[in-house]
């Protein structure tokens, strides 16, 4: 099988390998818009399906005869190569990259790519954006169909960045190409598939802040949320990493997990929320905040644990018992686990449990200022002992 990137020019913006492919295949497989653009071929042309994974099946009932499959520009580049190569082994398969949408994007505007953040939401939602809204960042999208561009600038719109530059641009790189800037609030009708739209943040709205421990009023909660100040050292001591994942028991609103995504791109979560309604919660918070990857399991600890993902680090906002603890040192070994402790039962079941495992045990008490008369005193929360350790 070969995997050739065409773009919007057809056979004749292809390389020589890639052209000398497509007429030694046999079979010549697709999405509808791509065999449109090719020559009268010997080869027979098979559309592909949808749903994408539905092609799959297809695909391998072609093996031993000669296949190229048509991808748009660089398969790799939030395309279908990744999706192939891990359907097929090792040497069934090469790919012929063409140049991707973001390439060509890029070289129109003058653009560094490398500067520019690019994401692919041809099959994600939106609000995968929230983290990168900020005044003066340049990204460029792909996106589904026709509708996208519309529902990109009402998204912007709603999240106060109306005045932000939309490049929307139609069949990159072939006869039919057509660019269309405007400001969100301003852009026209009329606008064709298939599209990428390149963006010039502006505007109003609240970039999300980068350092841990969001404020408060980022997320929606009925008040039980871990607060900023204690959400940062707390985030500190789990000490997210690239690829890992965490188990947030006792999800609450689903700050910790939320701002565990947030730390980077490969890290994952599973947040463990008894209350159904808090759990919604939870996935809503996730969504609108750009981390839609959280997974979110309606149970308590340690019953709902049972088949998860198998944690890096662990953290327990509520819930706790000797029961959890043990079972977390049977079920994870290894990973770093940082609990969180109000009351004084609580407290001394961690107090307990550090005599024996070892770790740090800390005490946080906060205290802000506020009036007390004509003057001001300090009023201070509830202080809150947290227990970090390796399993």
């Amino acid at each position: 099988m070969t995997i050739i990137g065409l773009g919007e020019d057809g056979p004749d913006g292809l390389s020589p390998a890639s052209l000398a492919a497509l007429e030694a295949a046999e079979i010549v497989m697709g999405p509808p818009r791509h065999l449109s653009l090719l020559p009268d071929l010997t080869a027979r042309t098979v559309e592909w399906p949808v749903p994408f994974a539905d092609g799959i099946g297809m695909l391998r009932g072609f093996r031993g005869q000669q296949v190229a499959v048509l991808t748009s520009g660089d398969p790799f580049w939030f395309g279908a190569g990744s999706v192939l190569a891990r359907a097929f082994g090792p040497g069934e398969w090469r790919a012929l990259p063409g140049l991707s949408c973001f390439t060509l994007a890029a070289s129109r505007l003058g653009w560094d790519l490398e500067t520019t953040r690019c994401l692919g939401l041809h099959a994600a939602p939106l609000t995968r954006l929230r983290p990168h809204l900020t005044p003066g960042a340049r990204l460029i999208v792909t996106l589904r169909d026709g509708a996208g561009p519309k529902a990109l600038a009402s998204y912007f719109m709603d999240q106060g960045f109306g005045a932000s530059t939309l490049h929307v641009m139609e069949a990159l790189g072939g006869p039919r190409e057509r660019i269309t800037a405007a400001p969100a609030r301003d852009l026209p009708d009329g606008l064709a598939h298939p599209l990428c739209v390149a963006i010039e943040v502006r505007g109003t709205g609240a970039p999300l802040p980068q350092a841990g421990g969001l404020p408060d009023d980022w997320f929606d909660h009925d008040g039980q949320i871990t607060k900023r100040p204690v959400r940062a050292l707390t985030l500190s001591a789990l000490a997210p990493r690239a690829g890992e994942h965490l188990w947030d028991i006792g999800g609450g609103s689903g700050s910790i997990a939320i701002e565990w995504l947030l730390a980077h791109p490969r890290t994952s979560a599973t947040s463990i929320e008894a209350n159904a309604t808090r759990a919604g919660r939870i996935t809503d918070n996730a969504a609108r905040l750009g981390v839609d990857r959280l997974n979110v399991v309606t149970g308590r600890a340690p019953d709902a644990l049972d088949g998860l993902a198998r944690p890096d680090a662990i953290f327990i906002g509520g819930g706790l018992s000797s029961e959890l603890l043990t079972q977390l040192t049977q079920l994870a070994p290894g990973a770093r686990l940082v609990a969180n402790a109000v009351t004084l039962e609580s407290e001394a079941l961690l107090a307990e449990a550090q005599s024996r495992m070892g770790g740090e045990l800390m005490r946080i008490e906060l205290a802000r200022a506020t009036p007390l008369g004509t003057r001001r005193g300090w009023s201070s929360s509830y202080p809150i002992v947290q227990w970090s350790v390796t399993l």
